[in-house]
C-alpha cells in the first residue's frame, strides 16, 4: 500500500487562523467530492470554526473531536477515509506524541491535512520562548515536519491579529483578550514569530533548490537571490575586495556575502607573520558589512573556493587580479582555476590599488643594517685571513681550500644574509684560484678540471648562502611572530584576569609602542546634513589632542571607532601588531557596551515587572476602596432613601477610611517609584525617636499597640518624613499580620558591644508581633515590592509597605532587619547611626513617650 501524503499548514503565530484554514480546506475538498473526515480538532470555542466543523464528518464519534483524547487510530484505519484532518500536529495527549499517530495513518495509505504552530517546530521552541516569555510543552524534530509533502504557511500581519483579538475572534473572555494583548500579542512579538517562520520556510526552500541542483544539474547551480563569495588571502588587497562586493549586494537590493579564505598545508609555518592579523581584520570587516567569513581547508585554492561557491549556489565570486609572474613561472593561478571550475557562475577580477607590488605583498623582513655592514666587511676580509692560515699549513689538496673557504662563506651568510655571501663566494673563488690553482700567482687556469671546480665552488657557495639566507630570516620571523604572541597573549590573561577596563587598555598601548600619547576616537554625528567629526572618548598620556589630526599613527577599528598614537611613527611589523592591540580594544569596547545594554535591559524588565504588578494592583486592591467611597456617597445622595444621624456618620466613616487607604496605598506607589529611579533624596537632620513615632502613629487606633521607649534616648540622624512613614507602615504590617497580639514599639541605644552600622554607633527601634511569623527561608523575599504573606485575601494591601521601608532607611544610612521573635512572631528592627550635631529639644515635651 502506497503512503499517503502529508500537508501542514504552519501558523506564523497564535490566532493566524490555522484550524479555519484546515476545516475550510476540509469543507472545500467534501465539497469536491473526496472522502473526508475530522479526525481531532479544536475549535477553541470560536464561533466561525464551530460552524464550519459541524459540516463536516467526524470520527470515531462527535464527542472524540477534541484532542483531549487523541487520534482514534483504529476507528480510522476501520473508516478508512481517503483525507483525514488533525489539528495540532505538536500535541501530546495521554503522552502519545499526535505527529507519531500521524504517521500511522500515513502508513495506512490515508492523506492527513494538519497544522502546526510555529512555536512548536523543535529547532525554533528556544528562541520563541525568548520572543513570547512562555515555553511550549510539546514541539516536533524539525527532521519530522521537513518530510511533509507540502507545507503551507497561514499568515496573518501583527495589526490583523490584534484587530481579531479585540473583536473577542480568538479568545471568548475580554479578560483572556486584554492580558494577551499585553502578552504574546504585542507588535513586537508577533513581528519576530512571523520573521522566524518565514526564515525557516526561506531556509527550507533553499535546501530543496540545492538538493535538486545537486541531483540534477550537479555541474551548475540555479541563482536562487544574490549571494557573493570572496577569495581571501591575507593580503593588503583583501578588504577592498570584500567592500566592492559589499557595494555589489547594495545595489543589487541585498543578498548574501560570504568571505572564504582557504587553507593549505604550508600556512601556519611562519612564512607570512602578519597574516592572520590580516585575517582577523577581515573576519572584524565581514561582520560589520553583514557577511559571514569562512576559513576553510584545501590544497587546491582554486577548486576548493570553487566547489564551496557552488555548494552555497552562489551567483558571484569575487577574486583580486593576479600579480604579474617571472616569465619561467609555470604555476597555474587560482584565478585561472576559478574560471575554469565556475561555470555558469560570474567572476569578478578586482585590479589591486595604485602602489602594491608583488614584492609588497610578500615582503619578507630584511636582517638589517646592523648585521649587513659588518657582514660585508667581514666578507671582504675573511677569506684572505683563511687563506694566510692555509699557508702556514701543509696540505696539497684544492679540496681542502675550497672546504675552508667554503665554511668562512658559511658563516659570512649567517650573519648578513645572501648578499654579503654572495661577495665572499666571489672573493674566496679569486682567492683561491690565485693561492692555490696553478699556475700559482696568476688568475689564469691551465687545467679545465680546476675551471669546473673553482664554478662549482662558486654555485655551491651561493646556493649554500641562499639556503642559509632564508633560514636566518625565517628565524627572524618567528622570533617577531613569537614575540607578537606573547604580547597579544599577555594582553588576552590581563584582560581575563584583571577585566581591563578602555584606560587601563589604552596606558598598555602607549607603554608597549613608548609613545607620547594613545586614544580612543568615537566619530560624532550631530544632525543630519551637518557632517560628522571624531571626538576623544578616552585618552592616555600627558596632553590632550585637540584633534584626530594631530596623531601621528591611526588605526580604523570600525567604521565609527579609532584607536591613535600620538609622538611614534610605526614600521610595518608594529602597525601589524597595533592592528591586533585595535581589535582587542573594539572587544573590550563592545563588552563594555553588551554589559550596559544588559544592566539596562535588566532595569527595563523590573520596570516592567513593577508596572505589571502595579497593574494588578489597580485591577484589585485599588478598586476595593474605591468601591465602597462610591457606594457609601451614593447612598448620601440618593434623596429616596432616609437615613438617620448614625448610619450617616457610618458611611462618612466609610468614606473616610477608604480615602485614607487610598491615600496610604497610592504614596507607597509613589515612593516605591522613588526608590526604583534612585531619586530619594533624605534631609538629613538630628531627629528624636519619640517625635517621630508620635507622629507615626497619630492615625493609629489599637488596643493592642504599645510604645515602650527609654528615657533620655539621644537623636539620631534620619528624615523625619522619610523615617515616619518607615515606622507606619511597619507597625501597619504588624497589626495586619498579628490582629490579636500584642504590637510593642521598644528602643535601645548603641555604644559598647552594642548596635552599630560599620564602625559608627547607632540607636534601634524595634517593633515587636506575637503572630504567625514568617520562615527564615522567606525573609529576604519579604523585602521585594508587591510580597506578601497571603497574596490570595483581597484586600490585604499591594505589598509595598515593607518594600518603601527597607528602601527609605538605606537611603537613610540606616539598616532595616527582620528577626523571629522568642516564641513566636516577627521583630522588625530599624537601626540608624547616632547624630553628631546639635540636636531641638524633643517635640513631646519630654525624653519619653508612652501609650499602653
Amino acid at each position: 500500500m502506497a503512503r499517503g501524503n502529508l500537508r501542514i499548514l504552519l501558523g506564523a503565530g497564535p490566532g493566524a487562523g490555522k484550524t479555519f484554514a484546515l476545516l475550510e480546506e476540509g469543507r472545500r475538498l467534501a465539497g469536491e467530492g473526496a472522502d473526508v473526515v475530522v479526525g481531532a480538532a479544536a475549535p477553541r470555542g470560536r464561533t466561525d470554526n464551530e460552524e464550519l466543523l459541524a459540516g463536516l464528518e467526524l470520527c470515531p464519534k462527535p464527542e472524540s473531536q477534541d484532542l483531549e483524547g487523541g487520534l482514534d487510530v483504529q476507528a480510522l484505519k476501520v473508516r478508512a477515509p481517503a483525507i483525514v484532518l488533525v489539528d495540532d500536529y505538536a500535541a501530546a495527549p495521554a503522552g502519545v506524541a499526535c505527529w507519531e499517530q500521524v504517521d500511522a495513518l500515513l502508513e495506512a495509505g490515508m492523506d492527513v491535512i494538519s497544522t502546526l504552530d510555529i512555536r512548536n517546530v523543535a529547532s525554533l521552541s528556544d528562541a520563541a520562548a525568548e520572543v513570547t516569555g512562555v515555553r511550549e510543552p510539546h514541539t516536533v524534530p524539525d527532521a519530522v515536519v521537513r518530510r511533509a509533502d507540502q507545507i503551507e504557511l497561514v499568515d496573518a500581519s501583527p495589526e490583523l491579529l490584534r484587530q481579531r483579538l479585540a473583536d473577542g475572534k480568538i479568545f471568548g473572555s475580554q479578560e483572556e483578550a486584554d492580558a494577551a494583548l499585553a502578552g504574546v500579542f504585542r507588535v513586537g512579538t508577533l513581528a519576530s514569530l512571523r520573521e522566524l517562520a518565514l526564515l525557516w520556510l526561506a531556509q527550507q526552500v533553499d535546501a530543496d533548490l540545492a538538493g535538486y541542483n545537486q541531483s540534477k544539474r550537479a555541474g551548475d547551480s540555479w541563482p536562487a537571490r544574490e549571494k557573493i563569495t570572496v577569495g581571501v588571502g591575507g593580503t593588503a588587497l583583501d578588504q577592498e575586495l570584500v567592500r566592492r562586493a559589499a557595494k555589489m549586494l547594495a545595489a543589487a537590493a541585498g543578498g548574501e556575502l560570504h568571505v572564504v579564505h582557504v587553507r593549505t598545508s604550508s600556512d601556519g609555518h611562519g612564512t607570512e607573520p602578519g597574516k592572520d592579523l590580516e585575517l582577523e581584520s577581515l573576519r572584524r570587516l565581514t561582520s560589520e558589512l553583514g557577511g559571514v567569513f569562512h576559513a576553510i581547508g584545501g590544497e587546491d585554492v582554486g577548486s576548493t573556493l570553487s566547489a564551496f561557491a557552488r555548494s552555497i549556489n552562489s551567483t558571484q565570486i569575487v577574486l583580486g587580479a593576479p600579480f604579474r609572474r617571472r616569465r619561467f613561472s609555470s604555476r597555474r593561478g587560482v584565478a585561472a582555476e576559478v574560471l575554469r571550475d565556475a561555470g555558469a557562475t560570474d567572476v569578478h577580477l578586482v585590479n589591486r590599488p595604485p602602489g602594491l607590488s608583488h614584492s609588497q605583498r610578500r615582503s619578507r623582513p630584511r636582517l638589517g643594517r646592523r648585521r649587513e655592514i659588518p657582514a660585508f666587511a667581514l666578507a671582504l676580509g675573511l677569506p684572505p685571513i683563511l687563506q694566510f692560515i692555509l699557508d702556514l699549513l701543509p696540505h696539497d689538496q684544492l679540496s681542502t681550500d675550497m672546504l675552508v673557504h667554503l665554511t668562512g662563506i658559511v658563516g659570512v651568510a649567517l650573519l648578513g644574509g645572501l648578499w654579503p655571501a654572495v661577495a665572499a663566494a666571489v672573493v674566496a673563488g679569486l682567492i683561491v684560484n690565485y693561492f692555490s690553482v696553478r699556475p700559482v700567482g696568476s688568475l689564469s687556469v691551465i687545467d679545465p678540471e680546476n675551471v669546473l671546480a673553482l664554478l662549482i665552488f662558486v654555485v655551491v657557495a651561493v646556493a649554500v648562502s641562499l639556503v642559509v639566507d632564508r633560514s636566518a630570516k625565517l628565524s627572524k620571523e618567528a622570533h617577531i611572530a613569537g614575540a607578537e604572541a606573547a604580547v597579544l597573549g599577555d594582553l588576552s590573561r590581563r584582560a581575563v584576569a584583571e577585566g581591563n577596563s578602555i584606560p587601563a587598555f589604552l596606558d598598555q598601548v602607549r607603554e608597549h609602542f613608548q609613545a607620547k600619547g594613545a586614544g580612543l576616537w568615537v566619530r560624532h554625528r550631530p544632525g543630519p546634513g551637518r557632517g560628522s567629526a571624531w571626538k576623544l572618548q578616552e585618552f592616555s598620556g600627558e596632553v590632550r589632542p585637540g584633534d584626530v589630526s594631530a596623531a601621528d599613527t591611526a588605526e580604523q577599528l570600525d567604521g565609527d571607532r579609532m584607536l591613535t598614537l600620538a609622538g611614534k611613527e610605526l614600521s610595518q611589523d608594529e602597525r601589524r601588531l597595533l592592528s591586533a592591540f585595535g581589535a582587542h580594544l573594539l572587544a573590550l569596547v563592545q563588552r563594555e557596551e553588551l554589559s550596559a545594554s544588559q544592566r539596562e535591559n535588566l532595569r527595563l524588565a523590573e520596570g516592567n515587572t513593577m508596572r505589571t504588578s502595579i497593574l494588578r494592583a489597580v485591577s484589585h486592591d485599588l478598586r476595593t476602596p474605591l468601591a465602597g467611597i462610591k457606594l457609601a456617597s451614593s447612598s448620601l445622595r440618593d434623596k429616596t432613601i432616609t437615613l438617620g444621624p448614625g448610619e450617616q456618620e457610618e458611611l462618612l466613616a466609610t468614606i473616610e477610611h477608604g480615602a485614607d487607604r487610598l491615600d496610604r496605598l497610592v504614596s507607597n506607589l509613589l515612593d516605591m517609584s522613588r526608590i526604583t529611579a534612585d531619586s530619594v533624596a533624605p534631609l538629613i537632620r538630628p531627629v528624636y525617636w519619640a517625635d517621630v513615632v508620635g507622629e507615626a502613629l497619630r492615625a493609629v487606633e489599637s488596643e493592642h499597640l504599645r510604645v515602650l521607649l527609654p528615657d533620655n534616648m539621644p537623636p539620631v540622624d534620619a528624615d523625619p518624613g522619610m523615617l515616619e512613614r518607615v515606622i507606619a507602615n511597619l507597625v501597619e504590617n504588624a497589626l495586619k499580620y498579628a490582629p490579636d497580639s500584642d504590637v510593642v514599639i521598644a528602643g535601645a541605644v548603641g555604644g559598647a558591644g552594642s548596635a552599630r552600622i560599620g564602625d559608627v554607633p547607632a540607636s534601634e527601634l524595634t517593633i515587636v508581633d506575637h503572630g504567625i511569623g514568617i520562615p527564615a527561608d522567606d525573609v529576604l523575599a519579604m523585602f521585594r515590592p508587591f510580597q506578601r504573606a497571603d497574596d490570595t485575601t483581597p484586600g490585604t494591601g499591594i505589598g509595598l509597605g515593607l518594600a518603601v521601608a527597607k528602601g527609605f532607611t538605606e537611603a537613610m544610612g540606616g539598616v532595616l532587619l527582620a528577626e523571629p521573635t522568642p516564641g513566636g512572631g516577627l521583630t522588625m528592627v530599624v537601626r540608624l547611626p547616632l547624630s553628631t550635631g546639635v540636636a531641638p529639644e524633643p517635640g513631646m515635651g519630654g525624653a519619653s513617650w508612652r501609650q499602653s
